[in-house]
């Protein structure tokens, strides 16, 4: 039976609008892409370039012609990567015992992990226990204050509480240990909550930048995303009319075409990440909704 002629302009419509919307939220991205190749001297003396009529690198070659930028996309590369496999590793093992029911002291455990849920110590704190503990412009007081999340150990317990117990017994008569039954067994079948949660992780780590500003005070540890507002800083700084036609005179590249190749360079090794693991997505979102 074919659709009624109000339902299809109901279909027509909504598709026409939600195309509409979704090319207006892609349109702030494309800007950032065509300003970031667009010839500096068009850029100065144009008010508002759209479709440049002549294409550059000049704002990439002047990015990887100094090593402070490659040195902190690495930073926050050696963060994503590092810190993401430290989170997941202690995310599901803390999950993994908290869901056992032969675990003493349990319940004071999860009271102690929601607490941390419902009061934030602040700042000031955070900031003493980093540097008591010797972490101060280390790499470690980007990863360790990070490394896991109470509402993620909640989900994967309840994702761990719903896996039968019989899996677990089968392991064990095998000669499995508990940490044989949580590698062998429990992590190879939480690969979608892994991947979901990872990708978090590894965005949050990719996106440190409060962290790097208050822990961190050597320039060869200072993460992407501190270099990108000093270059914000920088760009505004030489907004001014006069230092725009003296870099047009000079040929040199505009602080704002720099700063949208900086951020479109931050922006594409999540972007080309996130393709493969959205397929994990509502597997991933939907651990530990149906139970506890």
């Amino acid at each position: 039976m074919g659709k009624s002629l109000g339902s299809r302009m109901f279909n027509a419509i909504n598709y026409t609008l939600l195309t509409l919307f979704g090319l207006m939220t892609l349109l702030p991205f494309i800007y950032v892409v065509i300003i970031s190749f667009t010839d500096p001297t068009e850029y100065l003396t144009k008010p508002l370039v759209l479709i440049p009529e002549h294409w550059s690198l000049a704002a990439y070659d002047y990015i990887f012609s100094t090593n402070a930028f490659v040195h902190a996309m690495g930073i926050s590369g050696i963060l994503a990567i590092a810190g993401t496999v430290l989170s997941l590793i202690v995310t599901s093992a803390l999950a993994y015992v908290l869901s056992r029911k032969r675990l003493k002291g349990k319940k004071f455990l999860l009271v102690a992990i929601l607490m941390t849920m419902l009061f934030n110590p602040g700042m000031i704190p955070n900031y003493l226990l980093v540097d008591s503990l010797g972490l101060m412009d280390t790499i470690w007081a980007l990863i360790l204050p990070a490394l896991t999340s109470a509402w993620y150990v909640f989900l994967m317990r309840n994702f761990y509480q719903e896996i039968p117990d019989e899996l677990e017994e089968a392991a064990k008569m095998d000669g499995c240990s508990d940490v044989g039954v949580f590698f062998r067994i429990m992590l190879p079948v939480s690969v979608s909550a892994l991947a979901a949660f990872g990708l978090f992780y590894a965005v949050a780590y990719w996106n440190t930048y409060f962290a790097g500003v208050l822990y961190i005070n050597s320039d060869s540890l200072r993460p992407l995303q501190v270099l990108l507002q000093m270059l914000l800083i920088s760009a505004s700084q030489m907004a001014d009319p006069s230092l725009a036609a003296a870099l047009e005179s000079e040929r040199t590249v505009p602080p704002q075409v720099i700063k949208m190749a900086a951020v479109v360079l931050s922006s594409l090794p999540i972007v080309m990440v996130y393709p493969f693991l959205q397929k994990y997505f509502v597997k991933g979102m939907m651990v530990g909704s149906v139970k506890g």
